[in-house]
């Protein structure tokens, strides 16, 4: 019972659980990604939000750029911290510019990746990583 209520994590299990969520939310992003690829590839007409002066084809592009470039880059680790920056941004707009007339409940979902994206931004993306592995190989270069 004592080790239910232990909120102690050894440097392993805070690693899995960093590879767990960099993983789960890169696939569950890759799910609003790959749409705005199907439409950028199409011969049809790009209806998407015209953002800050941009074009909708920008736009469009910009944001299929972070939904699907930059989860990919996150889920392996590879650039982490600068991959969520795009995703971030995009969830700042989404929230504040696209849905800023709607309800809640229509910001709920891009408050959630905003605030896990943030979460990736300061912790980094643990040691199950491109990024730490890249890190290790030039630390062991230097010595």
């Amino acid at each position: 019972m004592k080790r239910l209520f232990n909120p102690d994590f050894n440097a392993y299990t805070a690693n899995v659980m960093m590879l767990f969520l960099r993983v789960s939310v890169g696939l569950l992003l890759l799910n609003h990604g790959m749409p705005k690829l199907q439409k950028l590839l199409s011969d049809e007409p790009i209806q998407f939000a015209a953002v800050m002066g941009m074009s909708p084809s920008l736009s469009l592009t910009l944001a299929w750029f972070a939904e699907f470039v930059c989860a990919i880059l996150i889920m392996i680790g590879l650039f982490t911290r600068l991959a969520a920056l795009p995703i971030i941004i995009t969830m700042l707009v989404i929230v504040f510019h696209i849905h800023s007339d709607k309800d809640f409940s229509d910001k709920e979902l891009p408050l959630m990746y905003l605030i896990t994206y943030i979460i990736i931004l300061f912790k980094g993306p643990g040691k199950f990583s491109v990024d730490t592995f890249i890190y290790n190989k030039l630390n062991n270069k230097n010595r």
